[in-house]
């Protein structure tokens, strides 16, 4: 609404991120306003570093760009190590708003609460934003959301614990079916790089493809910016068991194919 332009970058938390950046800069007319960071992310999964983030405040600073950073995925985590927030960083809290949900953590999904932190102008902004476009949440949301917040945290790790066996469940499955999927550190989705015989297809037609044939439905890459297209996003979001019927269905469409040569996609008949 507000004429912006986006400009997509590579995702991953490390030194190719930093010098893509500065190449997003440099050659950027105007200069660009905000910085959005998302770690742990949707929907590579990747985690960030305090040491990234010390990098990426640095380089914000010295270029008086804002830092925009969705932390909604930060409790659902897998390792011992817990993703940490960018306002952790020294005068990371002069130019950075961070964003979170309740939608992630306590699996309240369509119920929008959520809550953000950070710069003063800035927070003085959204919040002038909202009440010109946006009305109370429902009573008793944000009861429910008081409740969450005041309760045990024990529900948090419940939570953890889902996403974690369906994780596993899904990287031992399509592993054995002839997909290999990396296996996500944090967030409930799975980054996984198109089988090589369809990798010609790109991720949208491998994506109907597999919809047709397997009854698995998944994100393709390029939805996500114009680095996704040789990717798709798998979510967790099923329970085990179909997740494994899923796995079976892909196991059996993979090897009907042949081991060489290009695959015609198949389109549905209307």
């Amino acid at each position: 609404m507000s004429g912006g332009v986006v400009r997509s970058m590579p995702a991953e938390p490390d030194e190719n991120f930093m010098r893509a950046l500065d190449r997003a800069v440099r050659h950027s007319i105007p200069k660009p306003i905000a910085l959005i960071l998302n770690y742990p992310a949707n929907p590579t999964a990747y985690t960030a570093s305090l040491d990234f983030y010390k990098e990426v405040v640095k380089y914000c600073r010295e270029h008086s760009i804002f830092i925009l950073s969705d932390l909604a995925y930060s409790e659902i985590y897998f390792d011992d190590e817990v993703p940490p927030s960018v306002l952790q960083i020294d005068g990371a809290m002069d130019i950075t708003v961070e964003f979170t949900s309740m939608s992630k953590t306590y699996s309240m999904p369509g119920w929008r609460v959520g809550f953000a932190v950070g710069n003063e102008r800035l927070i003085a902004a959204l919040t002038r934003v909202k009440s010109y476009l946006d009305y109370g949440a429902f009573t008793p949301i944000q009861v429910a959301a008081t409740a969450a917040l005041n309760g045990s945290d024990s529900v948090i790790e419940d939570v953890r614990t889902v996403y974690r066996d369906r994780r596993d469940v899904m990287v031992e499955s399509f592993g054995r079916a002839g997909w290999t999927i990396p296996s996500p550190k944090a967030t409930m989705f799975a980054w996984a790089p198109i089988p090589d015989q369809f990798a010609h297809l790109g991720s949208l037609e491998f994506a109907k493809l597999l919809i047709q044939e397997t009854g698995v439905a998944v994100a393709p890459g390029v939805g996500f910016g114009e680095y996704g297209d040789q990717y798709i996003r798998l979510a967790l979001v099923e329970n085990e068991q179909r997740i494994r019927q899923a796995a079976r269905n892909v196991k059996k469409f993979l090897q009907s194919q042949p081991s060489h040569g290009n695959v015609v996609p198949i389109t549905a008949a209307k």
